[in-house]
């Protein structure tokens, strides 16, 4: 091994220990800042108690609470929108329809996500307000929308790289049986390709559970658990926000690093399951 090989490799390894290093950093210095909440309450105390910060209680359960469901709402409401646009960009439509359909999700990928907001801040909100009598209109509902919009774009590409990820010989064999497009879609493909689509679900489930904007702007902020979608709601990402926006010194400002901790585990473990899901996918196309 020359010299320079030598040299590239330490560099290469550094430049390794250091990216993993950064992460694990991450979550001690959160775990440095929370500690005046952690040594004053349980952790049981506070991942289930309630957020009344003038009556001492300083529970996360319904910031918790409305990041699941939201983010899990808006997965279900993009997951068939996604699918269906992600089988036309494979083969069930003609290629002159399918590549500029794909350019056009590439395209809503890059689309910044406080237009997103904005669209629903002067669209969505007053048509919720005027026909369901929700109050001022900034609920659940109206944050759901625009996110499951947000989120479809990323959910149709990770779909269409799992779709064609499917083993050419099982699409001729299939074609060979006398299935159509559609039934080698339905019967063929989706089947083959579930491992890619589980994956695309997971992290698309992790974009929405850490988006910020949308739920910030439409959700209306109400630090309580969600009894409907009618209802307003704070989320994780929401709470931090408007936390550090006001206060810098207090156990409510402590509260903004539990937060970021509870979000740094679950898309990190979002993030572990779709890798190894991937993995699995393209060894077994192999």
């Amino acid at each position: 091994m020359s010299r320079r090989e030598r040299l590239v490799r330490k560099i290469l390894g550094t430049a390794t220990l250091c990216a993993a290093a950064l992460p694990l950093s991450i979550l001690i210095f959160m775990l440095i800042l929370a500690r005046p909440l952690l040594s004053s309450f349980s952790v049981s105390d506070l991942l289930t108690g309630s957020w009344a910060p003038l009556q001492g209680r300083y529970g996360i359960l319904p910031m918790m609470v409305a990041s699941f469901l939201l983010a899990s709402c808006s997965l279900a409401v993009s997951f068939p929108v996604s699918l269906g646009c992600a089988g036309l960009i494979f083969g069930l439509t003609p290629p002159m329809l399918a590549v500029p359909l794909r350019r056009l999700v590439q395209l809503m990928t890059g689309f910044p996500t406080v237009v997103y907001g904005f669209v629903g801040v002067f669209l969505l909100v007053p048509t919720v307000r005027h026909l369901f009598h929700a109050g001022s209109g900034r609920c659940l509902l109206s944050a759901l929308v625009p996110l499951s919009l947000m989120i479809t774009p990323t959910m149709t590409l990770f779909f269409s790289d799992a779709f064609a990820a499917v083993p050419r010989p099982i699409l001729l064999a299939a074609a060979a049986a006398g299935a159509d497009p559609v039934q080698r879609f339905v019967w063929v493909v989706i089947p083959s390709a579930r491992r890619g689509l589980a994956a695309g679900l997971v992290l698309s489930f992790g974009r929405a559970l850490g988006d910020t904007l949308i739920a910030l702007m439409l959700a209306g902020n109400a630090a309580q658990v969600p009894s409907g979608f009618l209802e307003s709601a704070r989320t994780l990402t929401a709470h931090i926000a408007l936390v550090i926006a006001a206060d810098l010194q207090s156990l409510e400002f402590a509260s903004i690093f539990l937060c970021g901790m509870v979000l740094y585990v679950l898309t990190s473990c979002a993030a572990l399951c779709a890798w190894k899901m991937r993995a699995a996918t393209r060894k077994n196309s192999r």
